[in-house]
């Protein structure tokens, strides 16, 4: 976890970085804009920038998009300074911390934005045959490629490969390929040279070079444009990297880790994917098996989320009914574990009696884990509905309205996994991403990821 904090009211950040430092997190401080910009474009990184509200947030926040560095903010202030803190949320801050500092506040900050909270669970003889891979190969500098569908944990996976490897105590620099848009994904991970195109105010080093010594996850390679895909297999290769505009190559030293939820085999015989590229990454191919064909673990998490989430809520850890365990055990899980956690979250919230019953396990619209089909009431059967309900009222609109109602709908019903989402529209992530952003920037409520609440633009 790699912690900037901006600013220096008086002593109480100092109070901040050392809980901060003692939690694990890597502190940097900057005490304007401008510093804060040259950390960030010099390699260093960060997971999170902690902010004092006498900085001027929204102008931190439009430097940041102008130079499409893409980092959560977390404002913080007096306790009392209540307006502060409302105009730090409007001026883009993700959450406010009133000072002098919780070292409890900060603890679950730093593990929200960090989401290093997240286990890997599993008793399945499936699953123990995939860890034991895991293990073997963790302490080696091989690429690993690791693939299995939607919400089974490939990014969990890949943090535990990286944190039992030699290059543990170095960076663990994730780019998720999917979501940075196809012209500016080349910068993000080679960075540029001032001026090689219209935006690029400085130099900025990319993820490549953030991660050297440790470890970098290309997560959803597969939506990388084939053309970019040429530099990365060189980048692998030779383990150097050309910067945009750069004159001279630049040495890197990294472990290449990449994850994929399509069959990047037949995505190579279709001409989607290098096939070159891919023999460099599918070093060891750790391949998670879809939780459906994981039955000890679906026992075993319901129980793990269920506790984890109890003890978050400050509510009593209660069993699951006998009737509850047999409706998760013949679900099919399409989202998989993802999909099992936002169940076990809302059956927690819902409980009231001595055990959560069939009836905690519910979906948003209150629909039962349907047995005698051997699943829920999903998410696509939900996408189904919403489709029907806004078609209801096409006449006298406009396909881009009937299009975001139906993306929005689907979102919502997914609990806001953008990938599963996707998959039911039958479109790719990075188009669901941009249009989430136009919505986003219109004002439109957009689901946030894990079903918050609806969030629009400042």
């Amino acid at each position: 976890m790699r912690l900037l904090i901006v600013g220096t009211l008086k002593g109480q950040l100092s109070t901040a970085t050392k809980i901060a430092m003692d939690r694990g997190a890597a502190v940097t401080h900057a005490e304007s804009i401008e510093q804060t910009m040259a950390v960030l474009r010099s390699g260093k990184g960060a997971d999170l920038l902690m902010v004092e509200v006498a900085v001027d947030i929204r102008a931190l926040v439009e430097h940041l998009e102008l130079e499409h560095i893409h980092v959560p903010i977390v404002a913080c202030g007096i306790e009392n300074n209540a307006r502060a803190a409302v105009a730090a949320i409007h001026a883009g801050a993700k959450e406010y911390i009133p000072l002098p500092p919780d070292p409890e506040l900060i603890a679950a900050v730093l593990a929200a934005v960090a989401d290093d909270s997240r286990e890997l669970v599993w008793r399945d003889e499936a699953m123990a045959q995939v860890m034991k891979l895991a293990q073997q190969i963790a302490t080696s500098d091989a690429s690993v490629l690791i693939t299995g569908e939607s919400g089974t944990g490939k990014e969990v996976l890949a943090r535990y490969v990286h944190t039992r490897s030699n290059r543990a105590k170095k960076p663990f620099i994730c780019v998720n390929c999917a979501a940075i848009p196809e012209h500016l994904l080349e910068s993000e991970l080679f960075g540029h040279e001032k001026g090689s195109f219209t935006g690029a105010v400085a130099r900025r080093i990319g993820k490549f070079e953030e991660a050297t010594g440790g470890t970098l996850l290309l997560d959803e390679i597969s939506e990388m444009d084939v053309r970019l895909q040429a530099k990365l297999l060189r980048a692998i290769q030779e383990r150097v990297i050309d910067r945009v505009g750069g004159t001279r190559p630049v040495p890197v030293d990294i472990r290449i880790i990449a994850t994929s939820n399509r069959n990047l085999a037949e995505a190579a015989r279709e001409g989607k994917f290098r096939e070159d590229l891919l023999f460099r990454l599918n070093v060891v191919n750790l391949k998670i098996p879809p939780l459906r064909e994981r039955p000890a673990d679906v026992m075993e998490l319901s129980q793990f989320f269920a506790k984890k989430y109890a003890d978050a809520n400050g509510v009593p850890v209660r069993p699951l009914s006998p009737d509850a365990r047999k409706a998760l055990a013949l679900h099919r899980w399409p989202g998989n574990v993802r999909e099992l956690e936002n169940t076990m979250h809302r059956a927690v919230l819902l409980t009231t009696g001595p055990e959560i019953g069939v009836d905690g396990i519910l979906t948003p619209e209150g629909a039962r884990l349907d047995q005698a089909r051997g699943g829920a009431l999903g998410a696509v059967a939900h996408a189904a509905l919403a489709a029907e309900q806004v078609t209801r009222s096409l006449v006298g609109r406009t396909v881009a309205d009937v299009e975001r109602d139906l993306i929005l709908e689907t979102l919502k019903h997914c609990l806001g996994n953008r990938t599963h989402a996707a998959n039911i529209l039958g479109i790719s992530i990075r188009t669901l991403r941009n249009k989430l952003n136009e919505y986003t920037s219109d004002g439109v409520p957009v689901p946030p990821p894990g079903g918050g609440e609806m969030r629009g633009a400042a």
